[in-house]
């Protein structure tokens, strides 16, 4: 499944700590994460392994071999209404006298039991019960005492009866407004991670596998799709019937009844199609084509070709996992499908293709070969989000994949793996509730950069060969951890890898653990030698003891050569060792984990900083790009927990007016925006502006605001970075040319391409003119698109302008104007959350407005609290402090009920907060950016006058395009 990406959950979990309000949260659009949600995310602290008699988990006693599962539906019409029979083929294995079963709202069961050993059988009706709490069907002879003797085998069969769910859940009913304007309804499947019992009763857990054969009756009008291809033979008019499955996991089937239509296309003999909605068939060309390039890379790295005969991609309208890897029939949130040049952003293009990865990747991890119990989630969801990003690279070799992974996946899990509340990557849980709470960055991101680390750590060829020995051996079978490791070992050991302890003891230290290591290395400048030390990192408490076996491996000024990034040295489960097999010249820098491939951060003493900052200042190019990403990120994480000085971190920055990466970019602009956000209300901002517009202009001035025919897939990644920053810190520039683009656009009809419209739009709208401003307040209140408008209404909120700003904000008092409440409450966030004018603005509007905003809403919404709260978020003045406080009493004074209790300790403390961020940081950032700008000279003003005329420039030129 495709977690970026807790969605959708994420898919993030909040990392507890104080780094983590420094740190601005990762996006939620779907052009900019990769999402899916297999259930509701929660923290769920790790169980003892427990399958005795009343826990959750069905008995040992019989298995299931195969299943014949038959379903009467009539969705095509709205139905939700369905019937359903299976027969289950059993084996018992133990004495036993009852079956237990998994069910899950369905009724009027009618089962009966007929023996496969005997030549005339004759069918005994079953008497049935149930448990609704562990969603357990019993099922017993009459004569409840007489056992089912162990070694028997036996069909079982059930009829029943079923509702199509509406929560997108088990077997369910989903619609969309077609082209015609008519609804179209459909009936599809979301079985992980224990719901295919909603659609029949079955043993649901992912070690029972069995095969399945599937057949749906449904109007003639309605085409089925399954698994497995249509039975043309046991298929007619309203009639579907498809091929038996080989042996699989429950929550692996799906099936599909709907009007769809698709698009089909074939490599390596392996027929794909693609199917959505009617008249969207324009829209499903990107995605056929990136599933059949993706299959064939992931075939050919794992040695294994894809095991059933056909696959398919399915885009569902009502979709509440963002993907699901339904084996031979993946599902998507219809909109991870669709994709047109015209119309499309890169970023979507580049998710799609992810998604797709994440999907097939688990074709083999998780469908070829299951998880023996979802203590092992990680199993599969790991390899699947690696692969999801080097299938692509193997596919699409010119996008630089892995700078996206590292801005992402990578990033997200050393975040989240340094809360205290972080588990590890295998425990073990038990309801269907803690199941749904492993799907977390411990069972996605993590488990991803610890296999990558390995890759990297033993080779590619070892994990390769590795790979292939665990799904050749294993196909068709259920695994735990040990299965992986005892296949890499046997890699290891016919490939001559010399370990320093079994992989079982080197991976197991970090998949049983939670958490990942700060390695500090501390140099002797006179012998060449080195002591590295490892600690557990954590953002707030660093006391913790635990050691991983760490593989190690560096580069050198002397020796920047990143192509072999295999392990040079262990840490052995200790917590220091000293490198004395080197001797490193003392004037070159030292960088620890090539490529940054390994999964921790790394610390050094000031001295090495020192040479890494005149590296990187002198030819930042000897070290590699991922590296300088982590340098970064690294040192901004070490600053927010007291570990190293502001100083350090900012001369780090300076080198960024040499560099033209992603990476990078991407990770100064975490950094520097959040600087931004607590800085603007200073009176020294304007040095601040001028340090950043000192390191961006020269790769803006070199990207610009339009894309360019031919350039590097990534700059179009960079160019977002870029222009948001440049405008949001005064660019002069970037405000000239985004105002003239936007306006070109508005008025002369030139196309914005779609990867920049949201920066165009917002970027554009800073410093514009009444008559740009106006008109793209008349395009909001023209449109019905919940898209379109979403945009107009965050960029609106970007102008710098008070009279701007008030006009717009009134809008959110207009209740005849066509937007609806929520989108009205959400016009001061827009403004708000932007800039320290719009702050300004929404105090404003407020204390002349607050008791109709906050009538906005008569029932228990109470919209003014919610935003009031909002902009107590971005105070960062006394000034601000003095009049929002002002306002929380004066409303607070009229006994209104517009307020919850907790309004005044809640503004409170974020106000302190963001107060005590300043009162840590506010002061070396300041008085190091502005030593910086008077030594440099940038600054031949004064700061207060160069900010005036910066503004009235921009200004004019904004008016004059």
């Amino acid at each position: 499944m495709a977690m970026w990406l807790l969605k959708s959950c994420i898919l993030f979990l909040a990392v507890a700590s104080s780094q983590a309000r420094l740190i601005p949260p990762l996006s939620l659009d779907i052009e900019d994460v990769q999402l899916e949600t297999k259930g509701t995310y929660s923290l769920i602290s790790p169980r003892a392994d427990d399958n005795s008699e009343g826990n959750y988990r069905l008995p040992n006693n019989t298995a299931p071999e195969a299943y014949r599962v038959e379903l009467w539906t009539n969705v095509h019409n709205g139905t939700r209404e369905f019937n359903g029979s299976v027969q289950i083929d059993i084996q018992v294995l133990e004495p036993t006298t009852e079956i237990k079963l998994h069910f899950l709202q369905t009724s009027d069961h009618v089962a009966t039991i007929i023996s496969r050993d005997q030549t005339d059988p004759t069918a005994i009706p079953l008497t049935v019960a149930n448990e609704t709490l562990r969603q357990f069907l019993i099922l017993t002879r009459p004569d409840s005492t007489e056992p089912f003797e162990a070694n028997t085998n036996w069909t079982l069969s059930i009829t029943y009866n079923g509702t199509l769910r509406s929560d997108m859940g088990g077997f369910y009913i989903s619609s969309y407004t077609g082209v015609d304007n008519q609804v179209h309804y459909l009936a599809t499947t979301q079985f992980e991670s224990t719901n295919a019992r909603h659609a029949f009763p079955c043993y649901d857990e992912p070690a029972r596998r069995a095969n399945f054969t599937i057949t749906l009756h449904h109007d003639p009008s309605f085409t089925a799709i399954s698994n497995m291809p249509v039975n043309e033979a046991a298929t007619s008019s309203g009639v579907t019937s498809f091929n038996t499955s080989p042996k699989m996991s429950t929550y692996l089937v799906a099936f599909i009844i709907t009007d769809f239509d698709s698009t089909g296309g074939e490599l390596n003999n392996l027929p794909q199609r693609v199917f959505s909605q009617k008249g969207k068939q324009d829209q499903q060309e990107w995605a056929l084509w990136s599933g059949l390039v993706v299959e064939s890379s992931l075939a050919s790295y794992f040695g294994v070709p894809f095991p059933l005969p056909k696959l398919d991609q399915a885009g569902i309208p009502d979709f509440s996992a963002g993907a699901m890897e339904n084996w031979g029939l993946a599902t998507y949130r219809e909109q991870y499908m669709w994709w047109t040049k015209e119309n499309s952003t890169i970023n979507l293009k580049t998710n799609i293709a992810n998604i797709i990865g994440h999907e097939y990747a688990h074709m083999w991890f998780g469908d070829l070969v299951s998880i023996q119990w979802w203590t092992y989630l990680w199993l599969k969801e790991g390899f699947a989000t690696l692969f999801s990003y080097e299938s692509n690279d193997i596919a699409f070799p010119e996008w630089d994949t892995y700078q996206i992974y590292h801005v992402n996946d990578y990033n997200s899990a050393l975040l989240n793996d340094a809360s205290t509340s972080a588990v590890p990557m295998t425990h073990y849980v038990q309801t269907p509730t803690e199941i749904s709470g492993r799907y977390n960055t411990f069972s996605y991101a993590k488990p991803s950069a610890v296999l990558y680390m390995f890759k990297n750590a033993w080779t590619d060829r070892v994990f390769r060969a590795g790979l292939n020995k665990y799904l050749t051996k294993n196909q068709y079978t259920s695994c735990d951890e040990w299965d992986l490791f005892a296949a890499l070992q046997e890699s290891a050991d016919e490939h001559g890898l010399s370990l320093p302890t079994s992989v079982d003891n080197i991976f197991s230290s970090w998949s049983q653990k939670a958490g990942y290591p700060l390695l500090t290395v501390t140099r002797n400048y006179a012998t060449g030698t080195f002591t590295v030390k490892q600690q557990r990192y954590l953002a707030v408490d660093d006391s913790n003891q635990i050691t991983w076996y760490v593989p190690i491996n560096f580069a050198t000024a002397s020796n920047p050569d990143y192509r072999n990034t295999s392990a040079s040295h262990y840490l052995l489960n200790t917590t220091e060792v000293e490198i004395s097999d080197v001797a490193i010249a003392s004037e070159d820098w030292i960088i620890f984990n090539l490529k940054n491939a390994f999964y921790y951060r790394t610390l050094y003493d000031l001295d090495n900083y020192d040479r890494i900052v005149d590296g990187l200042n002198n030819n930042h190019h000897k070290i590699h790009v991922r590296n300088r990403a982590q340098l970064l990120y690294d040192a901004y994480i070490f600053v927010t927990t007291g570990r190293l000085s502001h100083s350090v971190l900012l001369r780090l920055l300076t080198y960024l007016k040499y560099e033209e990466q992603y990476a990078p970019w991407s990770n100064a602009n975490t950094i520097l925006t959040v600087f931004n956000r607590y800085l603007r209300g200073d009176e020294s901002y304007g040095n601040f502006q001028t340090f950043v517009q000192e390191l961006i202009d020269p790769v803006f001035e070199k990207l610009g605001v339009n894309e360019i025919p031919g350039e590097h897939y990534l700059n179009n990644y960079l160019r977002i970075v870029l222009v948001s920053l440049a405008c949001q810190v005064g660019s002069v520039e970037c405000h000239t040319a985004s105002a003239r683009k936007l306006s070109e656009f508005l008025f002369d009809g030139i196309v914005i391409e779609p990867t920049l419209r949201t920066q165009a739009y917002c970027a554009g709208l800073r410093n514009p003119t009444d008559v740009v401003y106006e008109r793209v307040i008349s395009d909001l209140l023209a449109t019905t698109d919940a898209t379109d408008r979403s945009l107009f209404i965050s960029s609106l909120g970007c102008s710098l302008q008070a009279s701007q700003l008030g006009n717009f904000l009134n809008l959110s008092l207009d209740t005849s104007n066509g937007l609806s409440y929520s989108q009205r409450t959400s016009l001061l966030n827009a403004a708000y959350s932007q800039s320290e004018d719009g702050v300004t603005a929404s105090l404003e509007f407020l204390e002349s407005n607050w008791e109709a905003y906050a009538q906005l809403s008569s029932d228990s919404a109470k919209p003014l609290d919610l935003a009031l709260r909002g902009i107590a978020t971005y105070v960062v003045s006394e000034k601000q402090k003095t009049r929002l406080n002002a306002l929380v009493e004066e409303v607070q004074s009229k006994e209104n009920g517009y307020l919850q209790d907790d309004l005044s300790s809640t503004v409170n403390s974020r106000i302190q907060s963001n107060f005590d961020w300043l009162d840590t940081n506010r002061d070396p950032v300041i008085s190091w950016v502005n030593s910086h700008i008077s030594g440099s000279g940038s600054s031949g003003l004064t700061v207060s006058l160069a900010t005036v005329l910066i503004s009235a420039m921009a200004l004019l030129l904004s008016k004059l395009y």
